[in-house]
């Protein structure tokens, strides 16, 4: 069954009102926590394999965009969590940047471990 262009923006709109107001009500969504880089990478790649099945459908009905908005309280999540983690690595690079500039070899090994270290998290 079809859905009307009328039913459908109004449908939206309503979407789109609720989740302004999303603040504002204690019972909406609030998605699935990404407490680490490997459970944001995990909500990330889940939901997003949600989101393009539901979008690979011929028709995508009022219920499927529901779950959509309901799954982008997940990707918010894991891609802050992400923000949080890329902004460390490039604080660490920083350091790393200076000390190699300032010629402090050790200081650069030890830096260069852990700036390694962290930045293999997002290669995979």
């Amino acid at each position: 069954m079809k859905i009307s262009k009328i039913a459908f923006a109004a449908s939206l709109s309503m979407l789109v009102a609720q989740s302004a107001i999303a603040d504002d009500r204690p019972d909406h969504f609030e998605g699935r926590a990404s407490d680490t880089l490997d459970e944001a990478l995990a909500n990330l790649t889940e939901a997003n394999q949600e989101v393009a099945s539901i979008l690979a459908k011929e028709e995508v009905s009022m219920t499927d965009m529901a779950r959509i908005h309901e799954l982008t309280y997940t990707l918010e999540n894991a891609l802050e969590r992400i923000d949080e983690e890329y902004d460390e690595l490039e604080e660490q690079l920083e350091a790393l940047h200076l000390a190699s500039e300032g010629g402090e070899s050790e200081r650069v090994r030890e830096l260069g471990k852990t700036y390694l270290d962290k930045s293999e998290r997002f290669q995979n």
